[in-house]
């Protein structure tokens, strides 16, 4: 049998049985699968915590020079941040709950009595480095004096050192940090860590909401 007749009975076949044409999904089903979230998205949860500490804050590299930092790697969007979850204490400057919520503003509340945080780098002292004196926004006690604060990079005010007998620390209930609150009315500050290389003279970090702070200018403690 010639090649020739061999094509001619391979393509008469083809004619008779064309190949299928491939499966297609109707517009609908495609929608709703790129639509589809993926498992992962699924079971993850829509907002995060975050906490001021070296795992969460964005990673922070001490330069040379006192009060110079770098920052590098970048801040997550849509999470919620919290510092800790034990109830306040009670300090000489004593209010209820009711007289604390009374007095303060809603944000305020949430972060000095209820102990929640500021997003990083959105606090009014982050970057505020002006002479003065940073005192308690709830009681109004002094805290900090301004000489003591450096730019650690971690998007929250930090001061390596507070007023003598003026900050109080108690150890988190996981363990794992050390909160700081007025030592006065028991308002939230922050957390404070230590040996993380800054070059400041005791090596430490006092990471403080700029909510929790009311700062006084120099000119205005002359003035008084």
């Amino acid at each position: 049998m010639g090649v020739q007749h061999l094509l001619k009975l391979r393509m008469a076949s083809l004619h008779a049985h064309p190949a299928a044409p491939p499966a297609t999904r109707p517009l609908s089903a495609l929608s709703s699968l790129l639509l589809a979230p993926s498992p992962a998205a699924a079971s993850s949860p829509r907002a995060a915590s975050l906490s001021c500490s070296r795992a969460y804050c964005p990673a922070v590299r001490p330069a040379a020079g006192p009060g110079r930092s770098r920052t590098v790697g970048r801040r997550l969007p849509g999470v919620l941040v919290a510092m800790s979850s034990s109830a306040p204490t009670p300090g000489p400057v004593q209010k209820s709950e009711e007289e604390w919520e009374a007095i303060l503003t809603p944000e305020q509340f949430r972060i000095l009595r209820r102990k929640g945080t500021e997003y990083p780098g959105t606090g009014e002292y982050d970057k505020l480095f002006s002479e003065g004196t940073y005192g308690c926004a709830g009681c109004g006690t002094p805290l900090y004096k301004s000489s003591t604060k450096f730019n650690s990079g971690c998007g929250w005010p930090a001061f390596y050192e507070g007023f003598p007998g003026a900050i109080k620390r108690t150890v988190d209930p996981d363990g794992r940090r050390i909160e700081i609150t007025c030592a006065a009315c028991g308002g939230h500050l922050g957390h404070v860590f230590k040996g993380e290389g800054f070059n400041t003279p005791t090596d430490e970090r006092h990471c403080v909401n700029s909510i929790s702070l009311k700062f006084v200018p120099a000119s205005e403690e002359e003035a008084s």
